[in-house]
């Protein structure tokens, strides 16, 4: 890769090249700018190699092969079809993620570190739910969960989301009125701005809870773009999403998604949706059918010793207004 490097280097501007290496030395710290390259053939052993593809391929993903493998973050300019010139294209590798697809078990890749960064917090004046203290959730399994869905005709803030956080059983803190297209959910200050976890009050955290929050890091980013949901890991450690529009039509099980850090899957498609009513779920009771569940480094499901995500220590519910 090394003589198409140097080729692409060459064709960068001095202020594109300062950026690179901030954004390469940071391992994407902070949301940056985009990196403009001509659109065209590099020369060298790589010919015809896209220039995304080839910054990615030196700088996060050595296994990567296909443009077609990567997708634009919600942020870049480019990937909005903001840049306005068909003659350039973002090469910025920190403005792209790897696909994750159902089904599928990607290779393990490099995680993104954790990282400092500007911070800052909102709260929906909801009220707080009683707090379950510390019982133990193997004789809870087979309860309903409270309802946290949204009632359609009651939502009047223009919010397309609201977030709850639980510790098993235990839902901690406000509900998360989320109005921007994307919001970042992390851990403890200063990973990012967004939903800070580590603002919420708990009287009482296992052990267990406290081993897994300590693994959440810079967590994730939710974007709503046209057609759906996406999540992309920023953690160290993988995530795992069940949503109705995962699983296959006509499935009698639900679709548990295994994200690696640095991939972004679709997690949630409204055509798919359309106006189906509530679903059932064994073990766990009714469901909202527009909701998205995401577990931080535990899985759950057949395949894993929690059959239930109350079973997982720290976990987000994603409940989606009607787009």
């Amino acid at each position: 890769l090394k003589p198409a490097a140097h080729d692409l280097f060459k064709k960068l501007k001095d202020e594109e090249l300062e950026l690179l290496v901030q954004v390469v030395e940071s391992r994407g710290a902070w949301e940056s700018g985009c990196i403009l390259a001509p659109w065209g053939d590099l020369r060298g052993v790589k010919q015809g190699l896209p220039p995304q593809v080839l910054l990615c391929r030196l700088f996060r993903w050595p296994d990567l092969h296909q443009s077609h493998e990567l997708k634009h973050l919600c942020y870049c300019a480019e990937g909005q079809g903001a840049c306005g010139d068909l003659a350039v294209l973002c090469c910025n590798p920190h403005h792209f993620s790897r696909l994750a697809v159902p089904g599928t078990s990607p290779p393990h890749s490099p995680p993104p570190p954790l990282h400092l960064g500007t911070w800052g917090l909102r709260t929906a004046p909801e009220t707080l739910t009683p707090s379950a203290g510390p019982c133990a959730e193997a004789s809870l399994l087979c309860s309903p969960l409270p309802d946290t869905s949204l009632s359609w005709s009651t939502v009047k803030d223009g919010c397309w989301c609201k977030l709850a956080y639980w510790e098993y059983r235990t839902r901690v803190g406000r509900l998360y009125a989320v109005h921007e297209a994307s919001v970042n959910v992390f851990c403890e200050l200063p990973w990012g701005s967004g939903f800070c976890l580590a603002q919420l009050p708990a009287a009482y955290r296992s052990c267990a809870v406290q081993r897994a929050r300590g693994k959440i890091g810079r967590g994730l980013l939710l974007s709503r773009e046209p057609g759906g949901v996406w999540a992309y890991n920023r953690s160290e450690h993988p995530i795992f999403i069940s949503s109705p529009t995962l699983s296959p039509p006509g499935a009698c099980g639900l679709t548990v998604l295994k994200v690696l850090p640095g991939y972004s899957a679709k997690v949630f498609d409204y055509a798919w949706a359309g106006d189906r009513g509530g679903w059932q779920l064994p073990g766990e009771g009714p469901c909202d059918a527009h909701s998205i569940r995401i577990s931080f480094a535990k899985g759950w499901g057949p395949c894993y010793s929690r059959q239930f995500i109350t079973s997982c220590p720290c976990w987000l519910e994603v409940l989606l207004n009607q787009p």
